[in-house]
């Protein structure tokens, strides 16, 4: 078997082993791309920032324009506003101001990004495999006990063919859980995710796509 190709055991939804599946890593990514990678992150958590940060300068400021006291002879420093920003209360000098934060990728470096994630996940053992994934009725401690039989703790992303709703609601509100369709994943919640969790169809529209995100 080539270095590039490793087996990943496929589980039902007990915690048994029922088959082992191959993965060639090369149909990913041939090695991690650290810069890429951090670039994308940097990306996507400062996409996430509102920017509605703002401080009030000294002409924002309620209060009086007059003088404190006289230019000269009072032997005190001199002052020409109550509002000056070396005055308790007075106005913010080189304050924050609402800002836009958004950066881009093209969508060439995003898919080679999500590649990356993936390759990298894949590599260090942090992918695992489902066979399928179901539930009659959204119930959080159904999906909760699945969790622990394939043994996963910690943040964990749950890669789906499509959106599931009996299945969302279910996992929604435990903790550190993201479950969303392979077609929405990026290389931040990949990266953030201490576990990979994926159903055996959605791993194969990740090998067909090559990782291709939208």
């Amino acid at each position: 078997m080539s270095e590039n190709v490793i087996e990943i055991a496929v589980q039902n939804s007990g915690g048994s082993e029922v088959e082992k599946v191959a993965v060639d890593l090369s149909e990913f990514d041939k090695c991690k791309r650290r810069q890429l990678l951090k670039d994308a992150v940097v990306m996507y958590l400062a996409n996430k920032r509102v920017g509605t940060h703002d401080t009030k300068t000294r002409a924002e400021i309620r209060g009086s324009q007059k003088k404190p006291w006289r230019q000269k002879g009072t032997g005190r420093a001199r002052a020409g506003s109550r509002k000056s920003p070396i005055w308790r209360g007075g106005g913010v000098a080189f304050g924050p101001h609402p800002r836009d934060y958004r950066q881009s990728l093209n969508k060439k470096a995003k898919r080679q990004a999500l590649r990356s994630a993936l390759f990298s996940k894949l590599k260090d053992g942090e992918v695992k495999i489902v066979d399928s994934l179901s539930q009659d009725s959204p119930k959080t401690s159904v999906f909760n006990n699945l969790l622990k039989s394939l043994k996963i703790e910690g943040s964990c992303l749950v890669g789906v063919s499509e959106y599931n709703q009996n299945l969302y609601l279910s996992s929604r509100n435990i903790p550190r859980v993201k479950l969303v369709p392979v077609s929405e994943f990026n290389a931040y919640d990949v990266l953030a995710a201490k576990t990979v969790l994926l159903t055996r169809e959605s791993l194969e529209i990740l090998q067909s796509r090559g990782g291709d995100d939208n």
